[in-house]
This record gives structure tokens, sequence and C-alpha cells, in this order.
């Protein structure tokens, strides 16, 4: 049974300078990070999500930055933590990183993932020169204040600290974008942290949806998450794919994500708990062009005659045509009319305001009527 929620009313959207409307006609706060604007209409920002995947090493990490800049990321977000901060000796591992991580514990495993403060300013100027966004989690306050002294323009918060007070209220005194994924998460202590950074930190925010199981089955996605998020909560969602197929990226677009995040990596066949379930470069290319298909494929919604469709409209749309010939000063009956192609004559919604009508003109079988030729 699912706990009972907080007796605190749910803010039902939000508001801001910026604003965009939903297929529901919901109005939706768009989110700023850096140049691009994130929310509906716009194009879906894409964070490659580098995580652990450089087993520690700044070199590979660098490497992944390049990567995922020629794969036509927007981002690239790495994890900043100290495993003796983050975790106890007594922490256990999931089953999957104990099938893939090679550590005895928890701590031990997180040890090995680590990068140091002055690497993530390494990794930060190599994202500025490469033209990547530079994003990192922060898994504590002093994580995240080492990134704010970077610069960074935007924080992610972890599924599992959205129940992190103390962390979440640090990241929303920096007054910069937030990311919160909500994987594994009770529908209240969604709103409990909505409430907290939107109505009392007023902080610019998006969700991310997330299945926090490791790999994502796509029967088990549960993509029309997203939509519910955004119209729940007023702000944009987006979808943290933990998913292996290239194609879960443009079917998230289609379920209204404005932000996907997907794990990479350079070898899959390295050690670490995040391997498994990550693209190789070129897959993480696929991903993105498959994305950028989906959002062409979406249009804008509009309801009326698309320019391409002009020609077949011309030649497969009908008229009132003549069933017989029709002699000059003749009533024409409903009897003597037909409807055929081509559309050049009067349309046939209007074929009983044609019917009873003189015609001015001979008027031979099979011509389209049109209403110079009718008194």
């Amino acid at each position: 049974m699912a706990a009972a929620a907080p007796s605190d009313p749910v803010h039902p959207g939000s508001t801001g300078s910026i604003m965009a409307t939903d297929s529901c006609n919901a109005a939706v706060q768009c989110v700023q990070i850096g140049p691009r604007c994130i929310g509906p209409g716009q194009r879906a920002y894409v964070i490659a999500e580098a995580g652990v995947n450089h087993n520690g090493s700044i070199g590979e990490a660098l490497r992944m930055v390049d990567a995922a800049r020629q794969a036509g990321a927007d981002a690239v977000k790495f994890q900043a933590f100290k495993a003796t901060r983050l975790a106890s000796r007594l922490a256990e591992q999931a089953a999957y990183q104990k099938d893939a991580a090679g550590a005895p514990s928890q701590v031990e495993m997180l040890e090995r993932l680590e990068l140091k403060a002055g690497e993530f300013a390494r990794l930060k100027q190599h994202c500025d020169g490469a033209g990547i966004e530079f994003l990192a989690t922060p898994f504590g306050v002093e994580d995240l204040r080492i990134l704010l002294d970077l610069g960074v323009r935007a924080v992610k918060i972890a599924s599992p600290d959205i129940v992190n007070r103390p962390l979440l209220e640090a990241a929303a005194e920096s007054r910069l974008p937030m990311l919160l994924s909500t994987g594994a998460s009770e529908a209240w202590e969604i709103d409990r942290a909505h409430d907290l950074l939107w109505r009392q930190w007023r902080v610019p925010l998006v969700l991310l949806h997330c299945v926090s199981s490791y790999p994502t089955k796509l029967e088990h996605a549960n993509l029309g998450r997203i939509r519910a998020l955004r119209q729940r909560y007023g702000c944009p969602a987006g979808f943290s794919d933990h998913t292996t197929e290239p194609s879960a990226g443009a079917l998230a677009v289609a379920a209204g994500a404005s932000i996907l995040e997907k794990h990479f990596t350079l070898d899959r066949s390295q050690p670490g708990p995040d391997q498994g379930f990550s693209l190789l470069p070129a897959e993480l290319a696929e991903y993105v062009c498959q994305a950028r298909l989906a959002e062409a494929a979406m249009g804008d919604g509009g309801l009326d005659l698309g320019p391409i469709e002009r020609e077949v409209r011309s030649v497969s749309r009908c008229s009132v045509v003549t069933g017989e010939d029709i002699p000059a000063g003749g009533v024409i009956g409903r009897h003597m009319l037909a409807v055929k192609r081509p559309g050049l004559g009067i349309s046939p919604w209007q074929i009983d305001e044609v019917a009873g009508r003189r015609a001015k003109q001979h008027i031979s079988a099979d011509t389209p009527i049109t209403w110079d030729m009718l008194d």
C-alpha cells in the first residue's frame, strides 16, 4: 500500500516569464540552460550520461566528452561524489551492481569510480572548448559546492535524492535550473519535492521520468508518465532512459519529453555497474538521430492543410458535376447531379444549394459545375 500523501495542498502548476502550451493547453514554464530553452515546442535537450563509465580515469572521461559531442548530444554529464561520504560500509549493492562492478561492497565499488575535484575542473574546461554543456550530478552538499565553484549552469539531482532535503535546499539556493529525476518515487514524494522547489524556492524545474531498474525493458518504460508529470506540475518533463533500445529516445520525444538523458560508454566490455545498459558512441549517435527524426515527425500539431498535401488534394477531391445534359434555362434537379473528381467545381458539401437553380447556359453531361454557370 502506498504511503499517505502529505497534508499540504499540491500546487498544480508553475508560472514564469517564459511560457509554452502543451497539448491540453496547460501553461508550462520553459527552462533556460545556457543558450537553450527547454520546454514544449523546443528541440529536445539530449544529455549524454557518462556517469561513472570512465571507471575513475580522467583520460577516459575526457575521451567521453569528445564522443558525446560527436554523437550530437547537447550536454555530457558525470557524477560527483566521495565514496565515503555517500555510502557507509554497511551499504549493500543492488543485484545489477554485484554482477558487473566486481567489488565486494558498495563503498568499495564507488571508490573505484570517483573523480577528484581538480579533474572535474579539467572536464569543465574541456567541455567549454568542445562546445558541449558540462553537467554533473552531485550526491551531497560538498559535491554540489565543487560544481557551483566551476560555474555549472544547471544542477541535476538523481532519483534517490528526491528525499534529500539538505541537498535539494542547497541546490535551490543556487537559483540554477534543476533537473530532478523521479525514479522509484511515490507520487506524494514528487509532490513534496515540487512543493519545496517551486512553491518555496521558485527554482526553474524539469522533472525527469525515470524507471529505476537496470536495464529497463521497453515494455516497462511507462512513457505516458512523461506527459502526466508535465500536466500535473506545469513544468517541462523528460526521460532519464535506462533501456538498451536506441529507439526509446524517439518514443519518449513522441510522448512529450523535452529532455533525454542516456548512458553511454566507450567500451561495454569494461567493468562497471552501468556499462551493460549503456550505448556505444555509434549507438548514441543513432539515438540522437532517431530523436531528431521523431521531433520532425511530430510537427507543430496544427490541424490546417499542410503545403505538401495540396497536390493530392487537388486531384483527389470531388466536385458537383452534371449527370446528364442540362439545357440553358433548365431547372437543375437533384437527380441530374453527381459527385466526381476532380475538385474543380462546387464542393459536394453544397450540392443541395445547386439543386433547384437554373442553368445560365447549356451544360454538357459530366461537367464540373461552377457558380457562374447558374442563375
